[in-house]
């Protein structure tokens, strides 16, 4: 069982990293696959990955309950309504349009309600790190 968590943690992983570079594919929650897969599997991993330069400070905030940064949410929002608008002005089924709508709305309300961490300049800049 160890073994096939890490192989769909490293599926996992393979396909946030191809997420952060491709925009129809979801970089967060294929991170968090492989995060739950490593923590499962493999304690070795599971660190790399936290610790990674990366990506690793966005897992272990969220991981940890610190929530995203304020930029995180405002582009997710602001990339996610036009194209569930789209989706939905092209769909023709009318449930399914229902549907695309409750799931944008649901998002936006998980999204919303994560704690917002403090951006990388705020937090260098805070003079309790001078």
């Amino acid at each position: 069982m160890k073994l096939l968590l890490i192989v769909l943690g490293c599926i996992f992983l393979a396909l946030a990293v191809l997420g952060v570079f491709l925009p129809l594919l979801p970089t967060t929650p294929f991170l968090l696959l492989a995060s739950a897969c490593f923590a499962r599997s493999s304690e070795r991993l599971h660190t790399w990955l936290r610790n990674h330069g990366a990506l690793g400070r966005y897992l272990t905030d969220f991981e940890d309950g610190r929530g995203i940064p304020l930029r995180g949410k405002v582009l997710a929002l602001g990339l996610m309504w036009p194209s569930m608008v789209y989706s939905m002005y092209r769909v023709p089924y009318t449930g399914l349009k229902v549907m695309l709508f409750f799931i944008a709305c649901g998002v936006t309300i998980y999204l919303l309600r994560l704690p917002t961490t403090a951006s990388t300049k705020a937090v260098a800049a805070s003079p309790a790190e001078r």
